[in-house]
């Protein structure tokens, strides 16, 4: 299997409209070859010194490695939270058709 140049990444967001406003943007401006919106995702965290809980939104969204940096600079301008996840994994392998998918679309 050959080694992928592309990373899945989990951003959590707010509401749902936040959500798709974020997922517009990244399509929009070719950082996202494609994400997914999972809704109504339960969160539990440390926030400030206290243990929060929230209802929100997680993309995940679908790039290549080299666009990362650039992503996560949109994403911190146009999020809502001070400091918004933004977590990226790489793809080690998959569908090479997929992946070469990805790889056209995107810059």
């Amino acid at each position: 299997m050959k080694e992928s140049s592309n990373v899945v990444i989990f951003i959590t967001t707010d509401t749902e409209e936040e959500a798709h406003g974020l997922t517009d943007l990244l399509l929009r401006q070719r950082k996202a070859a494609c994400v997914n919106i999972l809704s109504n995702v339960y969160s539990r965290y440390w926030w400030q010194g206290k243990i929060e809980s929230d209802n929100e939104s997680l993309l995940i969204v679908k790039t290549k490695a080299s666009l990362l940096d650039q992503l996560i600079s949109l994403v911190k301008e146009n999020h809502s939270y001070e400091v918004p996840e933004i977590i990226a994994l790489p793809i080690l392998g998959g569908n090479q058709d997929y992946l070469n998918w990805i790889d056209s679309v995107l810059d």
